[in-house]
């Protein structure tokens, strides 16, 4: 069986975490802003650091499995 955890929460954070789909921080004139669909170096360095921060937290110390078949 293929652990597929790590694929799946890679795909779900990425989604969730793109700048300016769901949430921006910062935004351009507020600190948050939401579904605005415009980014920034800033804003896009800001969710890259999320991104590795939720990853490491979800695969490493709470170990997050999902077998299939």
């Amino acid at each position: 069986m293929a652990d597929w955890g790590p694929a799946f929460m890679a795909v779900m954070l990425f989604i969730l975490l793109s700048p300016g789909l769901l949430i921006q921080i910062p935004g351009r004139s507020r600190y948050i802003e939401f579904s605005n669909f415009h980014t920034s170096g800033v804003s896009i360095l800001v969710h890259s650091i999320l991104y590795f921060a939720f990853m490491c937290i979800f695969l490493l110390a709470i170990g997050v499995h999902v077998y299939i078949g």
